[in-house]
């Protein structure tokens, strides 16, 4: 059984964290701000972390987060009765990082296994986040679920390209981490 503070995990958490940290602050982004990553930073921290314990540890840094940029003056708009619903939003996406974490290899077989987790794990994150945001906030009384769907469909591409962005970089740094590594282990002389 693997410890939970080990050097890889402890490096890997600050990494996801500094990752959210740095970009959660707009969610669409801008010319001088990253879009959120928050949905890949916990497809990854199912992958690479797994453990169930780390799930909360990054669900109350977007809190935390959240309220100091609110705090901050950004508006509070989103924060509704629906902003709980966020818990299982980001556990759908923590849940296929693990799912597809079991299927993982180095082999070019597991990039289908790891579209299905990224497609399935982003589009029940939107059907939650945006049904409870429908009908917990308040916003919407007068327009039918119809409406609603027909406005927020639009968001539904963006949604699922920026999550398969990063994890895709992510996969890159992992793919040049590996590499290096192995060609380290190559270069160094044989001990006897």
């Amino acid at each position: 059984m693997q410890t939970l503070v080990n050097p890889k995990n402890v490096v890997m958490v600050l990494l996801l964290a500094a990752a959210m940290l740095a970009t959660r602050f707009h969610h669409f982004g801008s010319v001088v701000n990253l879009p959120d990553a928050s949905l890949a930073v916990f497809f990854l921290v199912g992958f690479y972390l797994r453990s169930f314990l780390f799930l909360p540890i990054f669900l109350v840094e977007a809190g935390l987060i959240d309220y100091a940029t609110i705090s901050g003056g950004v508006s509070d708009w989103c924060v509704s009765p629906a902003y709980f619903f966020l818990i299982p939003t980001y556990a759908s996406l923590w849940l296929a990082g693990r799912w597809y974490a079991q299927r993982h290899a180095a082999a070019w077989r597991t990039v289908a296994p790891l579209a299905a987790a990224l497609c399935v794990g982003t589009s029940v994150a939107f059907l939650i986040s945006n049904s409870s945001f429908y009908l917990l906030s308040g916003y919407f009384g007068t327009m039918s679920p119809g409406e609603y769907t027909g406005q927020v469909a639009q968001y539904y591409p963006p949604y699922v390209a920026m999550t398969v962005f990063y994890v895709a970089m992510a996969a890159g740094l992992h793919l040049l981490t590996a590499a290096a590594a192995k060609g380290a282990m190559r270069s160094r002389p044989e001990q006897e």
